[in-house]
């Protein structure tokens, strides 16, 4: 068990030495919000107290981001996306068997398949504390029942093992609670994370009035142009076919639709895209989303579930109307009629009512965004972040072995399995 504060003399020692603590963060893919959030996560940690390691299967630009900030990033190819149990059983013995040999005290888990093979590895080696952020789950109301109970019972097996389970977002922490996926004394509630020096810069040139005409340059956009745009990976989890739907149903001329981000429906959407016949940019993966964010008229996200989305937040800072999916943690931000409109998830066609509504509406729109700022000005930085994950790693949190869910009890060794 890792030593309090007091014990140790700084929340990121070995009690009885100075040496930091070795922390390893395991994510399956070290890109999109769940990347992003990771990643600025180990960045704003105190690299005096925390030796910190990011293990991933794979990445895109945030590997470089990663890298180049001087972080050790170690890739093992057999940690990925999709359910394979070979696969999956050889991600967890070569997890188990780097564990073992660096001798991590600290083990933080990100996304559902990470989270699984990361904290199953982690108990195994023996790695004193084990934390896990939720995203989002894996499970939603569009699988079947009974994939869904399954995905809920494993869920509450890596509970017993994991010693703080980091939820982002108030609505997603709620859920876990409700499910009952780890007892609630060691459920923390997060934010996301929109720092660094171009916040403020995005915040103020966003309501220049240059900024609309130079994100559409950026984007190779018309000036002119009634600009509705989203951000997210091309993924089944966002919905893109609801957002092409719902862009149909606007039936508005001069109507351009805009998707920043890539993902494995890349090639699909593109393909319906040219077979709906209607103006759709895919933008692709860009480093620039701060600065092309003001080109929108309207940010409008079709996803079928969520934790707390980042681009929502970014969407708000840079002052554009959100109309989005009621899932998850989003009405965290989107708080309906106040600082954007919410409507249910796989109904394109409300979906395109609350975009015509802020279209028609310029005023209210202009007030919910202004509304939606202010409220995030000071918010969603690396400080609060920092804060939590020192507490997390530390024995701030309870421990897991002091913890007994309802369905678990004790081993001998005093871990639950």
């Amino acid at each position: 068990m890792i030593a309090n504060e007091a014990d140790s003399g700084s929340a990121g020692h070995v009690p009885g030495t100075r040496r930091p603590l070795r922390v390893a963060t395991i994510i399956t893919r070290l890109e999109g919000g769940a990347g992003v959030l990771a990643l600025r996560g180990v960045q704003a940690m105190d690299r005096d107290a925390f030796q910190l390691t990011i293990v991933t299967g794979s990445g895109d630009l945030l590997l470089d981001a990663a890298t180049s900030s001087g972080l050790e990033v170690l890739v093992e190819p057999s940690l990925r996306m999709p359910i394979a149990p070979r696969d999956d059983l050889q991600a967890m013995r070569e997890l188990e068997a780097m564990m073992r040999g660096r001798g991590f005290d600290v083990v933080h888990t990100h996304t559902a398949k990470a989270g699984a093979v990361g904290r199953l590895a982690a108990h195994r080696a023996g790695v004193p504390r084990i934390v896990h952020t939720f995203h989002g789950f894996p499970f939603h109301e569009f699988q079947s029942s009974a994939r869904r109970r399954a995905y809920v019972s494993v869920e509450r097996r890596l509970g017993r093992i994991t010693d703080v389970a980091l939820c982002v977002g108030a609505g997603v922490a709620a859920e876990a609670i409700r499910r009952e996926l780890i007892a609630p004394e060691r459920v923390r509630t997060i934010d996301v994370v929109v720092d660094g020096p171009d916040r403020a810069a995005a915040a103020l040139n966003a309501r220049a009035p240059e900024a609309r005409l130079r994100a559409r340059l950026a984007l190779g956009l018309p000036a002119d142009a009634t600009v509705v745009g989203t951000v997210g990976r091309l993924t089944y989890q966002k919905a893109p076919e609801d957002f092409l739907a719902a862009l149909v149903k606007v039936r508005r001329p001069g109507v351009v639709g805009v998707w920043v981000g890539g993902g494995e429906l890349a090639e699909q959407v593109g393909r319906r895209v040219r077979a709906l016949g209607i103006p759709v940019l895919l933008a692709g993966q860009r480093s620039d989303v701060l600065e092309v964010l003001p080109a929108f008229d309207v940010f409008a996200m079709s996803s079928r579930y969520e934790g707390l989305p980042t681009a929502i937040v970014e969407a708000m800072i840079c002052g554009v109307p959100v109309v989005a999916t009621a899932v998850n943690a989003v009405s965290d931000v989107v708080v309906p009629g106040e600082t954007g409109l919410l409507v249910p998830p796989h109904r394109p066609e409300l979906l395109a009512a609350a975009i015509r509504y802020l279209l028609d509406s310029p005023a209210v729109a202009a007030r919910m965004a202004a509304v939606a700022s202010a409220r995030v000005a000071d918010r969603y930085d690396a400080a609060a972040l920092r804060l939590a994950l020192t507490a997390a790693y530390s024995a701030a949190a309870p421990d897991r072995r002091t913890c007994v869910t309802p369905e678990s009890s004790p081993s001998p060794s005093g871990r639950h399995l």
